[in-house]
């Protein structure tokens, strides 16, 4: 597999009162062009390591690694300003929820032409078309109407498509996706991972999708990294997931309900044990 991103002992680190602590601890993972996903309770390090890779972690956090290199380049050695042609151009990242993340007083059609214009020198009605074509990639349906609205006046599930839009129509190399449905309800999560999917090996991108959802990301990724406290603590084929050896994924595995649940009680983790 030709490595489209390679990381040899990520360690994210914040000071507290009572020292350092590091909040990923030595993360190594090679990423090719296909889905990978990073599984975990909150806290477990996810989304840490997805901002790492794209350097957003601001000072006073720390981020170290022995190699952390995208399609050969050292991203730990670039400055900002280098940075700033990789972010959105190459590497892009859905965050989790877009009422936070979108633009409240600029339209969705400036706002995904802002994101064309960081990275590329187009002309209005290349930007017009380019723009109108991501919104229909990303079903939106009468997207000459949504060109001119404000992310107040869409639903969840359309702004949610209207991020991933944004960070598609660069055409990057790899998108991170950190927990990009967790807003939205069962039915309109489905389509926007189905989007999501369809893009990626379409365009033949490398995919990394942050969740806490085991079903979804066995359904949806080639392989899985399991977290917990900053660490993997194993790695497996999306379809061997049932299969996992490690105490922590049985248990959250355990922890799962099902539509035929005949137990009473569902099982909790257990918390006083080591993390691997």
């Amino acid at each position: 597999m030709n490595a489209l991103l390679e990381i040899r002992n990520l360690k994210v680190t914040f000071p507290t009162a009572r020292g350092p602590v590091d909040v990923v601890k030595g993360l190594s993972l090679t990423l090719g062009r296909e889905r990978l996903g990073i599984v975990g309770e909150s806290g477990s390090g996810k989304s840490m390591t997805g901002r790492s890779i794209l350097r957003l972690i601001r000072s006073p956090g720390q981020v170290t690694a022995d190699e952390m290199t995208f399609n050969g380049t050292d991203l730990l050695s670039l400055s900002e300003k280098q940075m700033r042609s990789i972010r959105g151009a190459r590497i892009s990242m859905v965050m989790q929820d877009p009422k936070f993340s979108l633009n409240p007083v600029m339209t969705i059609g400036d706002q995904i032409a802002e994101a064309l214009l960081t990275h590329q020198k187009l002309g209005r009605s290349d930007i017009r078309n380019r723009t109108l074509a991501m919104l229909e990639a990303v079903r939106i349906n009468d997207p000459e109407r949504v060109l001119g609205l404000y992310p107040h006046e869409v639903s969840g599930g359309m702004g949610q498509r209207v991020m991933i839009a944004m960070m598609l129509i660069p055409e990057p190399d790899l998108l991170i996706a950190d927990e990009p449905t967790s807003a939205l309800d069962v039915s309109v999560q489905a389509q926007v991972l189905e989007i999501i999917d369809d893009l990626v090996k379409r365009k033949g991108m490398g995919l990394i999708l942050i969740s806490h959802d085991l079903d979804l990301v066995s359904a949806y990724c080639d392989r899985i990294l399991v977290m917990r406290s900053g660490e993997v603590v194993e790695e497996c084929d999306a379809g061997e997931l049932k299969n996992a050896k490690h105490p922590y994924t049985r248990g959250l595995l355990a922890s799962i309900p099902r539509i035929d649940e005949s137990r009473d009680e569902l099982p909790v983790l257990e918390r006083t044990g080591a993390s691997t």
